[in-house]
């Protein structure tokens, strides 16, 4: 079915997937409409009860109005990394996705990290530290409703910090994991910085998928939370000003050519991948395993020190889903994908 113009979507500027997703629609120029609403509020102004669409299970931010492809009836669907690969088949030009498979799959590799690892980052730092705690308190109720009387305000702050400091374990923070956190993250920052010295985007000269799956992290990470957006300045500054540029690509005007080779792109993807298997590879493959025990908890050696968390069925999905995209690959390209991942500790995946 036809995807709507414009494309309908709630969401709200402190969710990292709906500035992921909103950059990256403007990006490609496809006509949108966002939405600031909670789409689990039961509200008469809530365009699911208006048009009578049954919520997504569970209620996630953003959520998107989509025609179901099998019936053409309206769905509230809200899984970003399917609905980018949904618009990349009916929306013609602009594509997130590198035409050439070795390329195409770092990209997911990379998506994947983004959403379920780098949101380790955003979530520890926003929810660990005093300052942090204090700033997302206030920010966020205002958000949601920006005239909200000071005394409901202290109310509310109160209320969304409690709640979120007591699901810091769902991430596996905690004051054991928060210098493995802490030293991932400006690992990756470094790598960065290395990484925006030779392309302007992860896979060229054109921003992909993967792109905007870190990026909607970051607006977090360096445009709200102040702890680390001091380590982000510190760090790398490139990173920094590269989160506003990806804000709006509108006018960033491409073509094929833009895509690094292969060959050309893994020179400087390497140490951002050795991140990946340094750190990601490890939750993964404890994470899968304990749900196929029935586990509800898992615990692993994550960059030589302990870490533990509760069982999360979706990133076994994720695992799934990477090993899926790798038995897709032709062989010359999985020689390619094999060789750039040598030693990264990403080949794990894979064994």
């Amino acid at each position: 079915m036809a995807i709507p113009n414009p494309v309908q979507f709630l969401g709200n500027p402190g969710s990292p997937y709906t500035r992921k997703m909103l950059a990256l629609l403007r990006y490609r120029r496809i006509p949108h409409t966002p939405i600031w609403k909670d789409p689990g509020n039961i509200d008469p102004t809530n365009p699911l009860e208006k048009m009578g669409i049954e919520k997504p299970k569970p209620v996630l931010l953003p959520t998107f109005l989509l025609p179901d492809e099998s019936s053409g009836e309206m769905k509230a669907v809200c899984d970003s990394t399917p609905i980018i690969r949904r618009l990349e088949q009916e929306v013609d030009g602009r594509n997130v996705v590198p035409p050439d498979p070795a390329m195409s799959f770092i990209n997911f590799l990379l998506e994947d990290f983004g959403d379920e690892w780098c949101t380790k980052y955003m979530f520890h730092y926003r929810w660990h530290f005093e300052a942090d705690i204090d700033n997302a308190g206030t920010l966020l109720p205002l958000g949601m409703n920006i005239s909200l009387k000071p005394e409901d305000l202290e109310m509310m702050k109160d209320y969304i910090s409690k709640r979120q400091i007591e699901r810091l374990y769902v991430v596996g923070s905690n004051n054991e994991t928060a210098p493995i956190i802490d030293a991932s993250y400006k690992r990756f920052l470094q790598a960065m910085e290395k990484h925006l010295q030779n392309v302007p985007f992860l896979m060229g000269n054109r921003p992909s998928s993967s792109d905007f799956a870190i990026y909607g992290q970051l607006t977090q990470l360096v445009g709200f939370d102040p702890t680390p957006r001091k380590i982000a300045l510190e760090v790398s500054p490139r990173t920094a000003v590269w989160v506003s540029l990806i804000e709006d690509q509108s006018g960033l005007e491409i073509s094929n050519d833009d895509w690094k080779s292969f060959s050309e792109a893994k020179t400087s993807l390497k140490e951002i991948l050795n991140e990946v298997g340094k750190v990601y590879v490890p939750a993964l493959l404890a994470n899968s395993l304990a749900v196929n025990e029935n586990k509800e908890s898992w615990e692993t050696q994550i960059d030589g020190a302990t870490w533990q968390q509760p069982t999360f069925k979706y990133q076994a999905k994720c695992l799934e889903w990477i090993r899926d995209e790798y038995a897709k690959l032709p062989e010359q390209s999985k020689v390619e994908v094999n060789d750039l991942l040598s030693g990264t500790g990403c080949e794990a995946l894979f064994i």
